[in-house]
């Protein structure tokens, strides 16, 4: 019959392999969590920078003489001296029902 000694050494081994194999298995799920979260947020990040990026092409070319030529016709229906503004305008023959 094994001693009592050795009956709790045993028991301490397997009690510190036990809580060694739910440690490793809980930090594996916690990095593949914090993983994903990282690619989700390096995918916004790179969403973010392409639009700021053409947010400061819009800037820089609204900076230009040009782009306030363009801005202005746009926005504030301007135009040059000596042009000629033409308006179409759509006549349709069809009719709601009532």
């Amino acid at each position: 019959m094994p001693k009592l000694r050795w009956i709790v050494v045993y028991a301490f081994a397997v009690f510190i392999v036990a809580v060694t194999v739910v440690t490793f298995f809980k930090e594996v799920g916690r990095i593949d969590r914090l993983s994903t979260a990282l690619e989700s947020r390096m995918e916004e990040l790179v969403e973010l920078t392409r639009k700021n990026q053409e947010i400061q092409e819009k800037i820089s070319y609204y900076k230009t003489p040009a782009g306030i030529a363009h801005l202005a016709r746009e926005e504030f229906n301007l135009v040059k001296p000596g042009e000629k503004i033409y308006r179409i305008e759509i006549i349709s023959e069809d009719r709601l029902r009532k």
